[in-house]
């Protein structure tokens, strides 16, 4: 059991690098965040500022170099790859700018597959499928596949997908970058409508100052570091 005050992510002097010798490149240089239950955070930054490398330790897909993740008081870099699959599986949620939707699959189908991995029985999967597509405003788009649905329809499913699991954190990369204006604004409110009545905790890496601006604050990161300032604050 966590004291109330922990962090639901403490990031601590997090380093990555990759290659040797003067091929080296420093990804993450010593950065330091924090995120608390219910948090929506931005992460911002020019391109090779550490923003995807960042997403990919919290999200269990790679490990730092040096330094610590720690998540609801657990260093995650001293698990074991199973164990971070099963964080992964448990906690985490994704969305990402493509989608990712399997194309020949039905959106309830779609929204399933994480339940299925876990091994629940297909009935309740089911069930918790239309409730999540219901969540995001696709009642009765459970049988239409991917190319029968729109753009901002489709990010809906990948959405539910993220949710049915009913995840401590949702990791959005770009989740509007593939949408047009409109659209894009329908799902940052969505988002917004998730983590204020959800409270839902949101890590959402983003190029756009207007979707940024959606979110409790603004981390910047430069170099491999946050960015200090009131911008680029890692602790509210």
């Amino acid at each position: 059991m966590t004291a109330p005050d922990t962090p639901l992510i403490e990031l601590v002097g997090l380093t990555k690098s990759y290659g040797e010798g003067a091929a080296q490149i420093l990804a993450l240089n010593g950065l330091d965040l924090r995120v608390d239950e219910g948090d929506f955070v931005a992460i911002m930054g020019p391109s090779g500022s550490g923003k995807s490398t960042v997403m990919n330790i919290l999200g269990c897909l790679d490990t730092p170099t040096a330094g610590s993740y720690i998540f609801r008081g657990v260093h995650v870099e001293a698990l074991t790859g199973r164990q971070r699959t099963l964080l992964r599986r448990y906690f985490l949620g994704f969305v990402f700018q493509g989608f990712n939707l399997l194309a020949r699959t039905s959106a309830l189908e779609n929204v399933e597959l994480p339940l299925l991995y876990r091994g629940i029985a297909k009935a309740k999967r089911r069930e918790a499928a239309r409730a999540a597509l219901d969540q995001v405003g696709l009642t009765g788009w459970e049988k239409h596949t991917p190319a029968e649905l729109s753009g901002g329809q489709q990010q809906r499913v990948a959405i539910a997908r993220a949710l049915v699991t009913s995840p401590a954190i949702l990791l959005a990369d770009e989740p509007t970058g593939n949408l047009d204006t409109k659209r894009g604004r329908e799902i940052m409110d969505l988002l917004t409508s998730l983590n204020r009545q959800r409270r839902i905790t949101i890590l959402m890496v983003t190029h756009d100052h207007d979707l940024a601006a959606y979110a409790h604050r603004i981390v910047r990161f430069v170099d491999g570091s946050v960015e200090p300032g009131p911008a680029g604050a890692g602790a509210p």
